[in-house]
């Protein structure tokens, strides 16, 4: 039996999402998991990932012309899912250790890669393209606008399913292009 302290992740790596360790973060599970796992709880019409959702996320910090360890902070806001999935917005509200154990994982991921969770600069670029990307994305595929007024956007995000094959290799192709340009 296995210690349940840990999940094993896709790699094979037996992982806690309570004392994550930087060296167990691996590229290949974040984009595995993230390519399916579905955004909104699956209330859309049709399947679209969070991974597409975090490289629509990077495209749109790309268009903007913004710097590297935005783009790779954007790509990689999510990573935490990939342990942990995703509790809807309205649930961890009332969640206040979910959302400790959530943000302790995403600062050690984006520590993993060299981005610097207490840099607010990047941090609000990742925060306004999220919701952007949010708004676009209940408008597309789930019928109805979240706020008021549409947020910009740069970029034509395609919300049409994609393979879970294709969206991991998309993941892993635009993570690690966005580590090598260091």
């Amino acid at each position: 039996m296995t210690d349940k302290r840990f999940i094993r992740t896709w790699s094979g790596i037996f992982f806690s999402p309570l004392e994550p360790l930087p060296e167990n973060i691996a590229p290949a599970d974040i984009a595995h998991a993230l390519s399916m796992l579905c955004r909104a709880n699956g209330h859309f019409r049709s399947f679209y990932s969070v991974g597409q959702h975090c490289l629509a996320c990077e495209a749109e910090a790309a268009a903007a012309g913004l710097p590297r360890e935005t783009r790779l902070a954007c790509l990689l806001h999510d990573a935490s899912e990939a342990y942990i999935s995703d509790i809807t917005r309205p649930v961890k509200l009332g969640l206040p250790e979910y959302r400790v154990i959530e943000k302790r994982l995403q600062d050690t991921i984006y520590r993993r890669f060299g981005i610097d969770p207490e840099n607010e600069t990047i941090m609000r670029e990742v925060t306004r393209i999220d919701d952007a990307m949010l708004y676009h994305e209940f408008l597309a595929l789930g019928g109805f606008p979240l706020y008021e007024s549409a947020p910009e956007k740069l970029t034509e995000p395609c919300f049409d399913f994609q393979p879970f094959a294709e969206t991991e290799r998309q993941y892993l192709d635009a993570l690690n292009k966005l580590l090598e340009d260091v």
